[in-house]
Protein backbone atom coordinates (compact mmCIF):
# COMPACT_ATOMS: atom_id res chain seq x y z
CA UNK A 1 0.00 0.00 0.00
CA UNK A 2 1.22 3.47 -0.84
CA UNK A 3 0.93 5.42 2.42
CA UNK A 4 2.15 9.02 2.27
CA UNK A 5 1.61 9.70 5.98
CA UNK A 6 4.95 8.93 7.68
CA UNK A 7 3.43 8.49 11.13
CA UNK A 8 0.68 6.21 9.87
CA UNK A 9 3.13 4.05 7.96
CA UNK A 10 5.22 3.68 11.12
CA UNK A 11 2.06 2.70 13.01
CA UNK A 12 1.19 -0.03 10.51
CA UNK A 13 4.78 -1.33 10.58
CA UNK A 14 4.44 -1.57 14.36
CA UNK A 15 1.14 -3.48 14.12
CA UNK A 16 2.49 -5.99 11.58
CA UNK A 17 5.40 -6.78 13.93
CA UNK A 18 3.11 -7.72 16.84
CA UNK A 19 2.79 -11.31 18.02
CA UNK A 20 -0.69 -11.68 16.53
CA UNK A 21 -1.52 -15.05 14.87
CA UNK A 22 -1.77 -13.56 11.39
CA UNK A 23 -1.80 -17.03 9.83
CA UNK A 24 -5.35 -17.49 11.15
CA UNK A 25 -6.44 -14.82 8.67
CA UNK A 26 -4.87 -16.52 5.65
CA UNK A 27 -7.40 -16.89 2.85
CA UNK A 28 -10.15 -15.46 5.04
CA UNK A 29 -12.63 -12.64 4.58
CA UNK A 30 -12.96 -9.77 7.07
CA UNK A 31 -15.90 -7.37 6.95
CA UNK A 32 -15.54 -3.96 8.63
CA UNK A 33 -18.52 -1.65 9.08
CA UNK A 34 -18.03 2.05 9.62
CA UNK A 35 -15.06 1.70 7.28
CA UNK A 36 -14.77 5.44 6.64
CA UNK A 37 -14.81 6.31 10.34
CA UNK A 38 -11.64 6.85 12.37
CA UNK A 39 -11.38 3.39 13.93
CA UNK A 40 -12.96 1.46 11.06
CA UNK A 41 -10.74 3.01 8.37
CA UNK A 42 -7.59 2.33 10.39
CA UNK A 43 -8.58 -1.31 10.91
CA UNK A 44 -9.20 -1.73 7.17
CA UNK A 45 -5.86 -0.15 6.23
CA UNK A 46 -3.87 -1.93 8.93
CA UNK A 47 -5.21 -5.36 7.96
CA UNK A 48 -4.69 -4.62 4.26
CA UNK A 49 -1.10 -3.60 5.08
CA UNK A 50 -0.57 -6.91 6.92
CA UNK A 51 -2.28 -8.75 4.05
CA UNK A 52 0.36 -7.48 1.64
CA UNK A 53 3.29 -8.01 4.00
CA UNK A 54 2.44 -11.59 4.94
CA UNK A 55 0.81 -12.59 1.64
CA UNK A 56 -2.36 -13.67 3.43
CA UNK A 57 -4.61 -13.71 0.34
CA UNK A 58 -7.38 -12.08 2.38
CA UNK A 59 -10.42 -10.14 1.32
CA UNK A 60 -10.95 -7.00 3.41
CA UNK A 61 -14.55 -5.92 2.84
CA UNK A 62 -15.17 -2.27 3.67
CA UNK A 63 -18.86 -1.46 4.09
CA UNK A 64 -19.24 2.14 2.93
CA UNK A 65 -22.02 4.56 1.98
CA UNK A 66 -19.96 7.16 0.10
CA UNK A 67 -17.60 5.67 -2.54
CA UNK A 68 -15.86 9.01 -3.12
CA UNK A 69 -15.07 9.39 0.57
CA UNK A 70 -13.93 5.77 0.72
CA UNK A 71 -11.58 6.19 -2.21
CA UNK A 72 -10.01 9.30 -0.70
CA UNK A 73 -9.39 7.48 2.60
CA UNK A 74 -8.67 3.92 1.54
CA UNK A 75 -7.53 4.12 -2.09
CA UNK A 76 -9.37 3.49 -5.34
CA UNK A 77 -7.83 0.15 -6.34
CA UNK A 78 -9.70 -3.04 -5.48
CA UNK A 79 -6.26 -4.72 -5.29
CA UNK A 80 -5.07 -2.26 -2.65
CA UNK A 81 -4.17 -4.78 0.02
CA UNK A 82 -7.23 -6.84 -0.79
CA UNK A 83 -9.69 -4.05 0.05
CA UNK A 84 -13.09 -4.45 -1.58
CA UNK A 85 -15.73 -1.73 -1.26
CA UNK A 86 -19.29 -2.75 -0.49
CA UNK A 87 -21.70 0.13 -1.02
CA UNK A 88 -24.43 -0.29 1.53
CA UNK A 89 -25.65 0.52 5.00
CA UNK A 90 -25.84 -1.46 8.23
CA UNK A 91 -29.57 -0.69 8.26
CA UNK A 92 -29.97 -2.85 5.15
CA UNK A 93 -30.05 -6.65 5.16
CA UNK A 94 -26.63 -7.94 4.07
CA UNK A 95 -28.19 -9.65 1.04
CA UNK A 96 -28.70 -6.22 -0.55
CA UNK A 97 -24.96 -5.47 -0.82
CA UNK A 98 -23.05 -8.71 -0.18
CA UNK A 99 -22.62 -11.17 -3.11
CA UNK A 100 -23.86 -14.67 -2.28
CA UNK A 101 -20.55 -16.26 -3.26
CA UNK A 102 -18.71 -14.48 -0.44
CA UNK A 103 -18.61 -16.03 3.02
CA UNK A 104 -17.65 -13.67 5.83
CA UNK A 105 -15.25 -15.25 8.33
CA UNK A 106 -14.63 -12.28 10.62
CA UNK A 107 -16.61 -9.10 11.37
CA UNK A 108 -15.64 -5.89 13.12
CA UNK A 109 -18.78 -3.82 13.63
CA UNK A 110 -17.57 -0.24 14.05
CA UNK A 111 -20.45 1.70 12.45
CA UNK A 112 -22.02 4.15 14.87
CA UNK A 113 -23.11 7.75 15.22
CA UNK A 114 -20.32 9.40 17.22
CA UNK A 115 -21.02 13.15 16.98
CA UNK A 116 -22.49 14.43 20.24
CA UNK A 117 -24.47 17.14 18.45
CA UNK A 118 -26.19 14.49 16.28
CA UNK A 119 -27.14 12.59 19.43
CA UNK A 120 -28.98 15.71 20.57
CA UNK A 121 -30.56 16.71 17.25
CA UNK A 122 -31.28 13.20 15.88
CA UNK A 123 -31.75 10.94 18.91
CA UNK A 124 -34.16 8.54 17.16
CA UNK A 125 -31.72 7.98 14.30
CA UNK A 126 -28.90 7.46 16.80
CA UNK A 127 -30.89 4.72 18.53
CA UNK A 128 -32.14 2.97 15.39
CA UNK A 129 -28.69 2.99 13.77
CA UNK A 130 -27.27 1.33 16.87
CA UNK A 131 -29.95 -1.30 17.43
CA UNK A 132 -31.08 -2.17 13.91
CA UNK A 133 -27.56 -1.95 12.50
CA UNK A 134 -26.11 -4.23 15.14
CA UNK A 135 -28.89 -6.78 14.76
CA UNK A 136 -28.33 -6.91 10.99
CA UNK A 137 -24.62 -7.53 11.48
CA UNK A 138 -25.22 -10.22 14.10
CA UNK A 139 -27.64 -11.93 11.70
CA UNK A 140 -24.91 -11.85 9.06
CA UNK A 141 -22.43 -13.44 11.48
CA UNK A 142 -25.03 -16.06 12.42
CA UNK A 143 -25.90 -16.96 8.84
CA UNK A 144 -22.24 -17.13 7.74
CA UNK A 145 -21.07 -19.06 10.81
CA UNK A 146 -18.38 -16.41 11.28
CA UNK A 147 -15.34 -17.28 13.40
CA UNK A 148 -15.40 -14.03 15.40
CA UNK A 149 -17.54 -10.90 15.74
CA UNK A 150 -16.09 -7.84 17.47
CA UNK A 151 -18.58 -5.18 18.51
CA UNK A 152 -17.05 -1.71 18.96
CA UNK A 153 -18.64 -0.29 22.08
CA UNK A 154 -17.67 2.67 24.24
CA UNK A 155 -16.56 3.56 27.75
CA UNK A 156 -19.81 5.58 27.88
CA UNK A 157 -21.68 2.35 28.69
CA UNK A 158 -20.39 2.70 32.25
CA UNK A 159 -22.36 5.88 32.93
CA UNK A 160 -21.51 7.80 36.09
CA UNK A 161 -20.39 6.81 39.56
CA UNK A 162 -20.92 8.60 42.87
CA UNK A 163 -17.17 9.12 43.15
CA UNK A 164 -14.05 8.45 41.15
CA UNK A 165 -13.62 4.74 40.43
CA UNK A 166 -11.11 2.38 38.87
CA UNK A 167 -13.49 0.63 36.49
CA UNK A 168 -13.22 -2.96 35.32
CA UNK A 169 -15.58 -4.74 32.93
CA UNK A 170 -17.87 -5.97 35.73
CA UNK A 171 -18.66 -2.48 37.04
CA UNK A 172 -21.61 -0.40 35.87
CA UNK A 173 -22.72 3.11 36.85
CA UNK A 174 -25.90 5.14 36.46
CA UNK A 175 -27.37 6.50 33.22
CA UNK A 176 -30.46 8.73 33.38
CA UNK A 177 -32.89 7.43 30.72
CA UNK A 178 -34.77 10.76 30.76
CA UNK A 179 -31.75 12.69 29.48
CA UNK A 180 -31.78 12.96 25.67
CA UNK A 181 -28.00 12.51 25.40
CA UNK A 182 -28.38 9.12 27.11
CA UNK A 183 -29.49 7.60 23.80
CA UNK A 184 -25.86 6.86 22.93
CA UNK A 185 -24.68 5.05 26.09
CA UNK A 186 -28.02 3.27 26.56
CA UNK A 187 -27.95 2.21 22.91
CA UNK A 188 -24.46 0.81 23.42
CA UNK A 189 -25.62 -1.10 26.50
CA UNK A 190 -28.51 -2.63 24.59
CA UNK A 191 -26.28 -3.56 21.65
CA UNK A 192 -23.84 -5.25 24.02
CA UNK A 193 -26.69 -7.27 25.49
CA UNK A 194 -27.90 -8.13 21.98
CA UNK A 195 -24.42 -9.46 21.22
CA UNK A 196 -24.53 -11.62 24.34
CA UNK A 197 -28.03 -12.82 23.39
CA UNK A 198 -26.86 -13.90 19.93
CA UNK A 199 -23.91 -15.63 21.55
CA UNK A 200 -26.12 -17.50 24.01
CA UNK A 201 -28.97 -18.44 21.67
CA UNK A 202 -27.25 -18.86 18.32
CA UNK A 203 -23.62 -19.44 19.21
CA UNK A 204 -22.32 -16.30 17.50
CA UNK A 205 -18.73 -15.82 18.79
CA UNK A 206 -19.01 -12.23 20.03
CA UNK A 207 -16.35 -10.11 21.71
CA UNK A 208 -17.02 -6.56 22.92
CA UNK A 209 -14.46 -3.75 22.76
CA UNK A 210 -15.18 -0.84 25.11
CA UNK A 211 -13.12 1.96 23.64
CA UNK A 212 -11.74 4.95 25.46
CA UNK A 213 -11.28 8.20 23.52
CA UNK A 214 -9.11 7.19 20.56
CA UNK A 215 -6.97 9.50 18.46
CA UNK A 216 -3.65 9.70 16.66
CA UNK A 217 -2.05 9.75 13.22
CA UNK A 218 -4.50 9.43 10.37
CA UNK A 219 -7.44 11.35 11.83
CA UNK A 220 -10.11 12.10 9.27
CA UNK A 221 -10.76 15.34 7.39
CA UNK A 222 -13.43 17.34 9.22
CA UNK A 223 -12.75 15.63 12.56
CA UNK A 224 -14.02 18.02 15.23
CA UNK A 225 -13.76 16.12 18.50
CA UNK A 226 -11.83 17.72 21.32
CA UNK A 227 -8.44 16.16 20.47
CA UNK A 228 -8.61 17.53 16.91
CA UNK A 229 -9.69 20.96 18.15
CA UNK A 230 -6.73 21.08 20.54
CA UNK A 231 -4.31 20.00 17.81
CA UNK A 232 -5.61 22.63 15.39
CA UNK A 233 -5.18 25.26 18.07
CA UNK A 234 -1.50 24.32 18.19
CA UNK A 235 -1.15 24.39 14.40
CA UNK A 236 -3.04 27.68 14.01
CA UNK A 237 -1.57 29.26 17.16
CA UNK A 238 -5.03 30.04 18.52
CA UNK A 239 -6.21 29.72 22.10
CA UNK A 240 -7.92 26.51 23.22
CA UNK A 241 -11.55 27.33 24.08
CA UNK A 242 -13.36 25.03 26.52
CA UNK A 243 -17.17 25.09 26.75
CA UNK A 244 -17.17 23.19 30.06
CA UNK A 245 -15.05 23.44 33.18
CA UNK A 246 -13.08 20.51 31.81
CA UNK A 247 -13.37 18.46 34.99
CA UNK A 248 -14.45 15.30 33.19
CA UNK A 249 -11.76 12.63 33.50
CA UNK A 250 -10.68 11.40 30.09
CA UNK A 251 -9.48 7.90 29.28
CA UNK A 252 -7.38 7.86 26.10
CA UNK A 253 -5.62 5.48 23.77
CA UNK A 254 -3.49 6.11 20.69
CA UNK A 255 -5.06 4.87 17.48
CA UNK A 256 -2.53 2.16 16.63
CA UNK A 257 -2.76 0.75 20.15
CA UNK A 258 -6.55 0.62 19.81
CA UNK A 259 -6.36 -1.09 16.40
CA UNK A 260 -3.87 -3.61 17.80
CA UNK A 261 -6.22 -4.29 20.73
CA UNK A 262 -9.15 -4.96 18.39
CA UNK A 263 -7.05 -7.39 16.37
CA UNK A 264 -6.05 -9.19 19.59
CA UNK A 265 -9.75 -9.50 20.44
CA UNK A 266 -10.59 -10.73 16.96
CA UNK A 267 -8.05 -13.55 17.14
CA UNK A 268 -7.51 -14.17 20.86
CA UNK A 269 -10.51 -12.75 22.69
CA UNK A 270 -12.88 -14.83 24.79
CA UNK A 271 -16.41 -15.25 23.47
CA UNK A 272 -19.26 -13.42 25.22
CA UNK A 273 -16.79 -11.11 26.97
CA UNK A 274 -16.15 -7.37 27.12
CA UNK A 275 -12.72 -5.73 27.22
CA UNK A 276 -11.69 -2.18 28.11
CA UNK A 277 -9.31 -0.62 25.59
CA UNK A 278 -7.46 2.21 27.31
CA UNK A 279 -3.95 3.35 28.12
CA UNK A 280 -4.12 3.85 31.89
CA UNK A 281 -1.10 6.17 31.73
CA UNK A 282 -3.10 8.58 29.54
CA UNK A 283 -5.77 9.31 32.15
CA UNK A 284 -6.35 13.05 32.75
CA UNK A 285 -9.03 15.72 32.94
CA UNK A 286 -10.01 17.68 29.83
CA UNK A 287 -8.72 20.89 31.44
CA UNK A 288 -5.36 19.37 32.33
CA UNK A 289 -5.00 17.91 28.85
CA UNK A 290 -5.72 21.33 27.35
CA UNK A 291 -3.08 22.90 29.60
CA UNK A 292 -0.57 20.19 28.65
CA UNK A 293 -1.18 20.83 24.95
CA UNK A 294 -0.85 24.61 25.36
CA UNK A 295 2.34 24.28 27.42
CA UNK A 296 4.22 21.33 25.88
CA UNK A 297 2.95 21.25 22.32
CA UNK A 298 2.48 24.98 21.71
CA UNK A 299 5.33 26.11 23.98
CA UNK A 300 3.01 28.47 25.88
CA UNK A 301 2.29 30.46 22.71
CA UNK A 302 -1.42 29.83 23.27
CA UNK A 303 -3.58 29.67 26.40
CA UNK A 304 -6.69 27.87 27.63
CA UNK A 305 -9.88 29.97 27.66
CA UNK A 306 -13.17 28.97 29.32
CA UNK A 307 -16.40 30.00 27.53
CA UNK A 308 -19.21 28.03 29.19
CA UNK A 309 -22.77 28.42 27.76
CA UNK A 310 -25.83 28.30 30.01
CA UNK A 311 -27.24 25.25 28.20
CA UNK A 312 -25.56 22.10 26.84
CA UNK A 313 -25.97 23.25 23.25
CA UNK A 314 -22.96 21.25 22.09
CA UNK A 315 -24.35 17.95 23.37
CA UNK A 316 -21.40 17.10 25.61
CA UNK A 317 -21.69 13.99 27.75
CA UNK A 318 -21.97 14.42 31.51
CA UNK A 319 -18.70 14.64 33.42
CA UNK A 320 -17.18 11.25 34.13
CA UNK A 321 -14.95 10.42 37.06
CA UNK A 322 -13.51 7.01 36.41
CA UNK A 323 -10.33 5.35 35.21
CA UNK A 324 -10.64 2.35 32.92
CA UNK A 325 -8.86 -0.81 34.00
CA UNK A 326 -7.37 -2.59 30.97
CA UNK A 327 -5.76 -5.50 32.82
CA UNK A 328 -8.14 -8.04 31.25
CA UNK A 329 -7.01 -7.06 27.77
CA UNK A 330 -3.34 -7.04 28.78
CA UNK A 331 -3.67 -10.72 29.68
CA UNK A 332 -4.18 -11.42 25.96
CA UNK A 333 -0.69 -10.05 25.29
CA UNK A 334 -1.64 -6.47 24.39
CA UNK A 335 0.38 -3.52 25.68
CA UNK A 336 -0.21 0.17 24.80
CA UNK A 337 2.99 1.97 23.85
CA UNK A 338 2.17 5.60 23.02
CA UNK A 339 1.63 8.16 25.77
CA UNK A 340 -0.55 11.27 25.61
CA UNK A 341 2.11 13.81 24.66
CA UNK A 342 3.62 11.53 22.00
CA UNK A 343 0.11 10.81 20.66
CA UNK A 344 -0.42 14.53 20.11
CA UNK A 345 2.99 14.98 18.51
CA UNK A 346 2.39 12.12 16.10
CA UNK A 347 -1.13 13.31 15.30
CA UNK A 348 0.01 16.88 14.65
CA UNK A 349 2.81 15.75 12.33
CA UNK A 350 0.33 13.52 10.51
CA UNK A 351 -2.08 16.46 10.15
CA UNK A 352 0.71 18.60 8.72
CA UNK A 353 1.73 15.96 6.17
CA UNK A 354 -1.85 15.30 5.01
CA UNK A 355 -3.25 18.85 5.35
CA UNK A 356 -6.10 17.61 7.53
Amino acid sequence: MNIQDTMLREDFDYITALSIPWEELKGKTLLVTGATGLVGSQIVRAVAYCNEKYDLHMKVLALIRDPQKAESLLGSSADNGGIVFLKGDVLQPASEYLPEIINVDFIVHAASITASKTMITQPVETITTALDGTRNMLELARNHHSSAFVYISSMEVYGSFAEGKYVSEEDMGYIDPLQIRSNYPLGKRMCENMCIAYGAEYGVPVRIARLSQTFGAGILPGENRVFAQFARSVLNKTDIVLHTKGMSEGNYCYTRDTVAAILFLLLRGENNSAYNISNEDCHTTIADMAKMVAHKLANDEIKVVFDIPETNQFGYANDTHMKLNASKLRKLGWTPTVGLEEAYRRMIRSMQETNV
